[in-house]
């Protein structure tokens, strides 16, 4: 299918990846629990990379469409880039073609219940991989001065305990106000947007649904800048103004 119309349908599709991402969850979480222990199960319908998968090859299909070849495009393997801090770090989705990184993309997600211990490992983990990669970058890691395109999206449990609002401890100094009384999905929003805003990502999507309105493919979007819709047009611009590029040598 063309970019054109993939785009202008892009709302039905990203339902289909969220219809297929509480499918994938829920099929890992039964599998676990049958091979016994409801704790294994938990953790591997948390860890499982496969739910995103929808998303990922829906992202696939835009790149081809703007002019790249599939070979060019990893999400199962090969995923690992060198890091400047660490030895290599493993993406959720890369495009490499011509020995030159084209884009890099984390794909994460989060079901209750612990919502606090987990935001603050993502987010931790979101700044560490951006500035490990950016330094890595300018110290000519990946074979060329070309800017690579970076992106980060979220998919968050909508529930009362990620909707609410949730207290903050200030034994030193306050925080910032927004984050007063605020909800971890409000939180995620915030995130999301002050990557982009300081430029550790190009691109960042934020979504939020739940296992019930999933299984229909209905999802919220809280953030009219953190669209997937936006995301997608992100990414499909860097692409063909790289292939672009190709055509040209």
């Amino acid at each position: 299918m063309e970019n054109a119309s993939l785009l202008a349908e892009l709302p039905k599709y990203t339902r289909e990846a969220v219809r297929f991402y509480w499918e994938t969850r829920a099929k890992q979480l039964r599998k676990q629990r049958d091979a016994g222990g409801s704790d294994q199960g938990l953790r591997s319908a948390v860890t499982g990379g496969a739910q995103m998968d929808g998303f990922i090859e829906l992202l696939t299909e835009l790149a081809i469409g703007a002019g790249l070849d599939r070979s060019h495009i990893y999400y199962r393997d090969s995923l690992e880039l060198p890091g400047y801090f660490r030895p290599n770090k493993r993406w959720d989705f890369l495009i490499v073609a011509n020995n030159q990184l084209v884009a890099a993309l984390e794909a994460k997600s989060q079901v209750g219940p612990s919502f606090g211990n987990n935001f603050n490992n993502r987010t931790e983990e979101a700044m560490g991989s951006a500035l490990d990669m950016w330094t890595a970058f300018r110290e000519k890691a990946f074979g060329s001065a070309v800017r690579p395109w970076i992106g980060y999206m979220f998919l968050l449990d909508e529930t009362k305990r990620s909707t609410s609002p949730v207290s903050v401890k200030e034994p030193h100094f306050k925080v910032f106000p927004e984050f007063r009384d605020s909800s971890y999905a409000k939180r995620y929003e915030l995130f999301c947007r002050r990557l982009v805003l300081e430029r550790h990502y190009d691109s960042a999507a934020f979504l939020m649904s739940n296992a019930e309105k999933g299984a229909n493919g209905e999802y919220s979007e809280p953030a009219n800048d953190l669209t997937f819709q936006s995301f997608a047009n992100s990414l499909v611009a860097h692409v063909a103004a790289f292939s672009g590029r190709i055509k040209q040598l």
